[in-house]
């Protein structure tokens, strides 16, 4: 399982404390993130970051990317509403991806948690849902 993490500059103070939390089920699985929110995970948490570029440097196309080729399994996003960002053709076109390829996205902390729950009960696999529907 390869999991996605994004935060905006705002958000990635819960980031942190999302990883912190959620650290032993995280370890479980593969991580990758963008540049500074990949290395503020690894130095609060130890947890191993495949870290791409910063957002506003291409590094959500390059997540984007990794969506397209059959890479990533979940994605957790967590956006600043409120902000203006320059590079917002990027983060759309990652989302764009996010429901081309059927990846679940959470934008929020409340959703990440819902989703990551669901992972540790065994609940969640639609990876084999959509497969086997779209078969």
């Amino acid at each position: 399982m390869n999991i996605a993490l994004i935060a905006h500059d705002k958000k990635k103070e819960s980031m942190i404390n999302f990883t912190i939390a959620y650290k032993g089920t995280l370890a479980k699985y593969n991580l990758m993130a963008t540049g500074t929110t990949g290395k503020l995970i690894q130095d609060a948490t130890g947890l191993n970051v495949k870290r791409f570029r910063s957002g506003p440097l291409g590094g959500d196309q390059q997540i984007g990317a990794e969506i397209a080729v059959n890479n990533v399994d979940l994605v957790i996003f967590l956006r600043d509403p409120l902000t203006a960002q320059p590079h917002e053709p990027d983060i759309l076109a990652l989302l764009r991806l996010c429901d081309v390829y059927k990846i679940p996205v959470a934008t929020n902390v409340a959703t990440a948690e819902i989703l990551l729950r669901a992972m540790e009960r065994g609940e969640f696999q639609w990876r084999e849902f959509v497969q086997k529907y779209e078969d």
